[in-house]
């Protein structure tokens, strides 16, 4: 293997660049060359193609953040995994070596920047701290959701908000977050489960996994939809996965007055902010934001595994589109559309 292919962020805002003359360098200590099967597609990593979260500094660079392939070397101190294993590679870290991003070189573009964990390419060098054991009961391409989606909206149920049995619960944005966080809910048996989005079709599948109501998110009554719903004004729990700073305001307006509790999880446009009420706050009302669904991978992968095996978790319906990696700029175009729930892309040999 003398050169490796890879979807390249040359400049923000402009499409990805597939290269196919991409070096690897030697593994330093606590690297992982992986060669990447599948990826995921996340809207972060659009938000970050579209130059929606600032100045980046480290152009041109590689991205992805979710995936799953195989081990094929380790570089020095390595000791979590060893070379043939079947890995899943995320964004957040869990046991071992953190190491920081590698620079590889394109005879095209000359160098090119890779931080911890990239996966749109056909290999990839990875920070040991961001490879976990892919788990045995969850098929190879279902399993690329454990690198962001279901540890972060699944965690944000089972190990933020913890609701009680019988509350009133809201999702607000059917992606890969927001669906995750849907199906833990629905574990935890609320009295009302409430999904709403703007997309008819994502209304459909958030009935199929467990929804009791769909409301569009453009609906003019649907703050009064939802407080009749609740019967007592608003909603004990709201997670906002949508990712605007519009759709956070409306998840705190659709709370309970003086108890309810909002997390969200999106990443909004940089310079947006959010505008609300003081006295929201003093009557009672609670806001915050989620880094990852606080999960810790190695310890909480095996866990929604088992939700998985169990029927709790059906993972089946989230991956909604597939893509060659050539065809990851059109992949990006149905995410920001609102066109998929989750794309896979497909890495080539």
């Amino acid at each position: 293997m003398e050169f490796i292919t890879a979807a390249v962020l040359v400049n923000s805002g402009q499409p990805l660049k597939i290269l196919n003359d991409l070096k690897l360098p030697k593994l330093r200590s606590g690297q992982v060359l992986v060669k990447i099967h599948f990826a995921g597609l996340c809207h972060s990593q659009l938000m970050e193609a579209r130059g929606h979260r600032g100045d980046d500094k480290y152009l041109p660079h590689l991205l992805g953040h979710e995936g799953v392939g195989t081990v094929i070397d380790l570089g020095p101190s390595v000791t979590k995994i060893k070379k043939g294993d079947e890995v899943i590679l995320g964004w957040i870290k869990g046991n071992g070596l953190n190491e920081l991003g590698t620079k590889l070189h394109s005879n095209t573009l000359g160098e090119i920047n890779s931080g911890p964990v990239t996966t749109f390419s056909n290999y990839s060098i990875v920070s040991e701290n961001r490879v976990y054991k892919k788990p045995k009961n969850t098929p190879s391409k279902e399993s690329v959701l454990y690198g962001c989606a279901l540890p972060t909206g699944a965690g944000i149920i089972l190990n933020e908000l913890k609701p009680k049995e019988n509350s009133d619960i809201v999702v607000i944005g059917l992606g890969g977050i927001g669906l995750s966080a849907l199906m833990a809910a629905k574990h935890k048996k609320p009295r009302s489960l409430i999904a709403i989005d703007i997309e008819s079709e994502k209304l459909d599948l958030a009935k199929k996994m467990g929804a009791t109501h769909t409301l569009k998110a453009n609906e003019p009554t649907l703050k009064k939809m939802v407080a009749e719903i609740c019967k007592r004004g608003g909603a004990d729990y709201v997670v906002e996965a949508a990712g605007n700073a519009s759709t956070i305001e409306l998840g705190m307006c659709l709370l309970e007055p003086t108890a309810g509790e909002l997390i969200f999880a999106s990443h909004p446009k940089k310079g947006e902010k959010i505008c609300i009420d003081p006295f929201e706050l003093i009557c009672g009302k609670k806001i915050r934001g989620s880094w990852g669904g606080k999960s810790f991978p190695d310890k909480d992968i095996p866990i929604l595994d088992k939700m998985h095996e169990d029927g709790i978790l059906d993972l089946s319906n989230l991956i909604s589109n597939e893509y060659k990696l050539e065809d990851i700029n059109s992949a990006f175009n149905d995410l920001e559309n609102r066109k998929i729930t989750r794309g896979l892309i497909l890495m080539p040999e």
